[in-house]
C-alpha cells in the first residue's frame, strides 16, 4: 500500500507505512540520503543500525550513511541546516518545531514508549519522586533535547516552578555516568543499556520508569510515541518514492524485532555496543523490546499526548494552536 495522508487524522505522516509492501525494488541507486541518529548505540534507537546491518536499506535500493549524534537536539540541528536528510530521534521534535513553524514529519514509528528512565544516584536516597528534584540538579542528554522536555514535565506535574531544578546536558553511556559518579547530577535520563551498567553496579536506581507502555501511561498520561523517523515535510514531497522506500526497510526491521529474540537481535548489532557485557545488554532488550511498534504505525491516541505532555511546562508549545494531522 502506497502511503496515505488520511488514514489516521491525529497521526503525523505515520502512514507512509501502513501497510508497507515488502516487495524488493528493482530501483535504479538512488542519490545518498543521510540519517542522523541521535546515539545509534542505543537500545531505544535500534533499528536504525539493524535495518542497516540486515541489508534493508540496499534492498530497497537506497544508499543510506548513517552518521551519530549524542543528543536528539544536536540531530535536529542538523536536519533544519540541511546537512542530513533524516533523523532517528523522538517524535516530540516534530510537535515542537511546528509551533516554531517548522513542519516536520515522522515518516516511520519506532517506538510507542520512551525507553527511558530518571535514575537517582545512590549517594541521594532522599530523592523519593519528582517533587524531591527541587534545588537539584538534573542529567539530560542535550538542552532541548526529549529528555530534557520529559524531565521539566515530570518537574512541572509535580508543582515545582521553572528554576526549582537545573538541567545540565551530561549525553549518555560513560559522561552520563562519569556526572552521576562525581556528584554533578543526582538523577538524571538514560536509557539501555547505561540504565543496566548503572543498577549492576549500584550507583543508581529506576525512580520513574518508561521502558514498557503500561509504565509510560502511569507516568506521562497516555501512550508515547518516541523514537521515529523524522524529515521536513517539503523534503518528503519532493522525493515520495525515496520516503516510501525508507518506510519499506524500516517497516521490516520492526517485523524482524517483533519475530526474533533479544539474542538474535543482539548478534546483528555492532559488538562494542554491548559495552563488555553482552547477556546484560540482551537481557535489557529482551525487557523492552516491547516498545518497539510490530509495523511503524503512529498510534492513534499518541500524538495528543506528546502535546499535552509539551504543553505543561513549554512556553513555546502551550497555547500554540498545532495540526497533529501534519
Amino acid at each position: 500500500m502506497r502511503s496515505s495522508r488520511s488514514l489516521f487524522h491525529t497521526v503525523a505522516f505515520s502512514t507512509l507505512l501502513a501497510a508497507a509492501s515488502f516487495t524488493t525494488s528493482a530501483a535504479h541507486a538512488a542519490d545518498k540520503i543521510t540519517i542522523m541518529v541521535g546515539g545509534y548505540e542505543k537500545q531505544i534507537y535500534l533499528p536504525a543500525k539493524l535495518a542497516e546491518s540486515l541489508g534493508y536499506f540496499k534492498d530497497e535500493g537506497l544508499d543510506v550513511e548513517l552518521l551519530n549524534e549524542a543528543a536528539g537536539v544536536d540531530a535536529e540541528n542538523q536536519l533544519l541546516a540541511g546537512a542530513v536528510q533524516g533523523v532517528v530521534g523522538f517524535y516530540d521534535h516534530c510537535v515542537d518545531l511546528q509551533a516554531k513553524g517548522k513542519f516536520v514529519e515522522s515518516i516511520v514509528q519506532f517506538s510507542q514508549a520512551p525507553g527511558e528512565v530518571e535514575m537517582v544516584s545512590s549517594k541521594h536516597p532522599d530523592i523519593k519522586s519528582p517533587a524531591d528534584f527541587k534545588g537539584k540538579t538534573l542529567g539530560v542528554t542535550g538542552l532541548g533535547s526529549s529528555t530534557n522536555f520529559l524531565t521539566l514535565f515530570m518537574a512541572s506535574k509535580a508543582g515545582l516552578k521553572p528554576g526549582d531544578v537545573v538541567t545540565v546536558p551530561v549525553g549518555a553511556g560513560g559522561t552520563f555516568i562519569a556526572a552521576m559518579q562525581q556528584d554533578q547530577i543526582q538523577a538524571g535520563m538514560t536509557t539501555e543499556p547505561t540504565i543496566s551498567r548503572m543498577i549492576k553496579t549500584g550507583e543508581a536506581s529506576v525512580l520513574v520508569d518508561m521502558r514498557t507502555v503500561e509504565s509510560t501511561r502511569q507516568a506521562l498520561g497516555g501512550t508515547y510515541p518516541a523514537a521515529s523517523l523524522y524529515m521536513e515535510a517539503s523534503w518528503v514531497d519532493a522525493h515520495k518514492e525515496e520516503a516510501q522506500k525508507l518506510a519499506n526497510a524500516f517497516v521490516k526491521t520492526l517485523r524482524y524485532i517483533n519475530t526474533h529474540s533479544a539474542a538474535e537481535i543482539a548478534d546483528k548489532m555492532p559488538k562494542d555496543f554491548y559495552v563488555g557485557d553482552k547477556d546484560g545488554y540482551i537481557k535489557a532488550l529482551d525487557d523492552g523490546k516491547g516498545m518497539f511498534t510490530p509495523d511503524g504505525v503512529m498510534p492513534e491516541d499518541g500524538p495528543k499526548t506528546v502535546l499535552a505532555v509539551l504543553s505543561e511546562f513549554s512556553k513555546n508549545v502551550k497555547g500554540k494552536q498545532i495540526d497533529l494531522s501534519k
